[in-house]
């Protein structure tokens, strides 16, 4: 009788305790755009423009699309490009291979502003972002996956490229919270969300620990975005999806579910910036993958409920 007593209080116990914990929310991304990118990345909502920029980093594209059109604007470039940043309402700051560059919208012209390290042709620019005081962040990765090979850089309005942290193996998402007190990154293989310290006066950056952890079963943590509520949601390669994290608990809030594996960036745009457009990638999916998931490598698109912050420009 004791015994049968201990398991119902053990059984009322657990379903109190699971009442309690809430359930993440999923929603399902709808597609956009539709296009077959190698690595669709770097996506950015511009203000002035209304428009969403995003790369292919393989194909050599800088696509920007016109939720009001429902198309895009195509500029394709002799080089990789991976990052998209806005500046003005007629330019953007690309990152190339091995150089950080202003592209002139309206004349297509392209002026160097400070070149990266390549290591003879073996590194390459990846994912960044602009800091609240306008400076531009950007990551390398090895081209050949040596691991630990690539660093993070800070480039300055005047061409001056700082080192701040060094053996990186695929630098990814990076974003500043509301109060500009701390920046979140990741390192990709690492499966890890790391916070820092940030001084928005002179950049300085300070280690502060793991916000989140991403279980191998969701894949790897790939772009990120940050909302209004300093949320976290990271585009997850080979976790079919956005997933969106409490960065001081840790907790799995929300999934956003895209119909490809391989998902890489993620950012808030529209009017209200309450819509949240996804990139995907072909990239590394066999034959028979691609045939399963055809939309591989388009824009999706969602209204998950929360609203994100804007962009940050390059020289604010």
């Amino acid at each position: 009788m004791k015994f049968l007593l201990f398991n119902l209080l053990a059984s009322s116990t657990m379903l109190l305790g699971n009442s309690c914990v809430k359930a993440p929310k999923v929603l399902t991304a709808e597609k956009v755009f539709e296009v077959e990118a190698v690595t669709g990345e770097g996506s950015i909502w511009h203000p002035d423009r209304r428009s969403l920029f995003w790369v292919d980093i393989e194909g050599k594209t800088l696509y920007e699309y016109f939720p009001s059109k429902k198309d895009c604007n195509v500029r394709t470039f002799d080089r990789m490009i991976s990052t998209v940043v806005p500046e003005t309402d007629s330019t953007v700051i690309v990152a190339f291979q091995d150089e950080i560059a202003r592209v002139n919208l309206c004349n297509q012209s392209v002026t160097s502003i400070a070149s990266i390290p390549d290591e003879n042709g073996t590194i390459r620019c990846n994912d960044g972002k602009c800091d609240p005081a306008g400076r531009l962040w950007v990551g390398t990765m090895s081209l050949n996956a040596t691991p630990q090979a690539g660093k993070l850089y800070c480039v300055l309005p005047d061409g001056m490229v700082i080192t701040k942290i060094t053996k990186v193996s695929i630098s990814n998402g990076i974003v500043w919270s509301a109060n500009k007190k701390y920046m979140y990154y990741n390192d990709t293989p690492t499966r890890k969300i790391v916070r820092y310290r940030y001084d928005v006066s002179n950049g300085d950056i300070l280690y502060d620990g793991v916000a989140v952890s991403i279980p191998s079963e969701q894949g790897l943590p790939d772009g990120m975005t940050i909302d209004s509520e300093d949320n976290l949601w990271i585009a997850q390669w080979g976790g079919f999806g956005v997933y969106c994290y409490n960065p001081y608990t840790g907790d799995l809030l929300a999934k956003v579910e895209v119909p490809a594996p391989n998902v890489t960036s993620c950012a808030f745009g529209g009017r209200s910036m309450d819509e949240l457009y996804i990139t995907t990638a072909r990239s590394g999916l066999s034959d028979e993958e691609l045939k399963k998931y055809p939309l591989s490598g388009s824009l999706f698109y969602c209204k998950p409920g929360a609203k994100g912050i804007q962009a940050n420009y390059f020289n604010e």
